[in-house]
């Protein structure tokens, strides 16, 4: 997106320099990324920096009005409710497609916001890394905000993620977390904050107190959870033999609490008003099926990562479904395919990250994520044939 520096660094690639990236973060962490991470990041100039701040305040705008809990209760799912919610969520992502307006100009357009951690500590990794095995990338672009650097960014990180417990009261919690697709970042959160991750099937309950034993064999009190469970794997996993549940009353506080998973979801994509977010109808509240379904996506809200998602709806598929009332309309929108690659272009998905810290009045942004893709969705599930696709970074014009 910045002409000059795309070039440059398409003609400085070579498969030696990102192979020698790749086996870097390997050996770092013992661990080799599930998914794809991508040949490139994508330089980001300073009229899109713009509209993506611009419209995660437009966003944000929604989180901050008093009755938000009020609008986002029906979110809420029987038995999956957890005890002692927090007055915010501390962590937002909110995902933009990079579409082109009808002048041509690059335009961030919501696909989703959630009230989620993402890969936090990877994230910041990940564009280290970068820059030091790619020379192409100018010292002075950075991945995050705010004016933070790589000491402020774990700082703040620990902040929210550790407050005033010792990293071994904190726990990040996950169902198996060795196997997830995410376990990079897991890794790269244990070197940054100094937590270990622990599966759910390990912490014990002695009344209202949790613990975990750790690898000497002590017993470690938990006093703060930073949750990664996806209450939808969690549902899909009966067989777990688990002392503590979710909805349990305990003495533990959460950086992350599971309600604002459901809260801050494709839930509240309909009660957006801003020219970045694409309109949307709760299906059960259409009056009638539009006739250019063609321009729909039709999502169920409660999914992850494009599960059940139908790019190309049909009258048929709207009719059909069983719950409506779970699912959205949502109008298209149509990625440009403005990263120039060594083969075909790229679309690019951008998610912005920011974080509440507790006494301060509102989000702040922190660092971003990239998804690079050349197929009709932008997960790296959905491109796994193709190259210069996958998991990536973003670098702003300064």
């Amino acid at each position: 997106m910045i002409p000059e520096l795309r070039n440059h660094y398409n003609a400085a690639f070579t498969q030696a320099r990102y192979e020698a990236f790749i086996q870097e973060m390997v050996q770092r962490y013992e661990h080799r990324p599930s998914f794809n991470v991508a040949e490139t990041p994508v330089f980001i100039p300073t009229d899109l920096r713009d509209r993506l701040v611009e419209a995660c305040d437009d966003v944000c705008s929604l989180f901050l009005r008093p009755d938000f809990k009020a609008l986002s209760e029906g979110a809420l799912q029987p038995g999956q409710v957890v005890p002692n919610e927090s007055e915010h969520s501390e962590f937002f992502v909110i995902d933009f497609g990079i579409c082109q307006d009808e002048n041509g100009h690059l335009i961030p357009q919501l696909v989703e916001a959630q009230g989620f951690p993402s890969l936090f500590s990877y994230q910041h990794v990940l564009a280290e890394l970068y820059k030091k095995h790619f020379d192409a990338i100018p010292a002075h672009y950075t991945h995050l905000f705010n004016g933070l650097d790589a000491e402020s960014y774990r700082d703040i990180l620990r902040r929210v993620i550790v407050a005033d417990s010792k990293p071994e009261n904190v726990v990040l919690l996950e169902i198996e977390p060795e196997k997830q697709t995410t376990a990079i970042d897991f890794y790269a959160t244990r070197e940054m904050l100094g937590i270990p991750f622990v599966c759910l099937t390990k912490l014990k309950k002695e009344g209202r107190t949790l613990y975990y034993t750790n690898e000497n064999g002590r017993k470690i009190e938990v006093e703060r959870i930073y949750n990664r469970i996806i209450f939808d794997d969690l549902m899909a996993r009966p067989e777990l033999q688990t002392e503590f549940h979710l909805t349990d009353d305990v003495d533990v506080q959460w950086a992350g609490h599971p309600n604002w998973f459901f809260r801050i979801s494709k839930h509240t994509l309909p009660l957006f008003d801003s020219p970045y977010v694409p309109k949307s109808y709760y299906l059960d509240k259409l009056s009638a099926i539009p006739d250019d379904l063609e321009n729909y996506v039709l999502k169920p809200l409660f999914s992850f990562a494009g599960m059940g998602v139908i790019v190309n709806p049909t009258r048929e598929d709207i009719e059909k479904v069983q719950d409506p009332a779970n699912y959205i309309l949502q109008r298209k929108m149509h990625y440009a395919p403005v990263v120039p690659t060594l083969d075909d272009p790229a679309k690019v998905e951008i998610r912005m990250m920011m974080v509440w810290e507790k006494g301060t009045p509102k989000p702040v942004l922190v660092n971003n994520l990239v998804r690079l893709s050349k197929g009709i969705m932008t997960g790296v599930r959905y491109n796994k044939d193709r190259t210069w696709v996958g998991g990536s970074i973003g670098f702003f014009e300064p």
